[in-house]
């Protein structure tokens, strides 16, 4: 089984919440827009700063974490 790498995990977790904003913004409220924007800034500040908010919280969800295999 192979781990899923924090990198590829960010960028689904990226793009998901952009297509669910622009989704929410079409069915309920322009105002869904703002989270789109959020994303997309917080994706340039991490590459700036080297901070990721999005990376702390998938690590304590154990993305990226090679479990052992299990007992033959």
């Amino acid at each position: 089984m192979e781990v899923m790498k924090m990198e590829n995990a960010i960028r689904i977790l990226a793009g998901s919440m952009v297509l669910i904003s622009i989704t929410l913004a079409h069915w309920v409220s322009s105002w869904w827009l703002l989270l789109a924007a959020f994303v997309g800034v917080n994706l340039i500040q991490s590459v700036l700063t080297g901070f990721c908010p999005a990376e702390i919280a998938l690590r304590k969800l154990g993305v990226g974490r090679v479990v052992a295999p299990c007992c033959k």
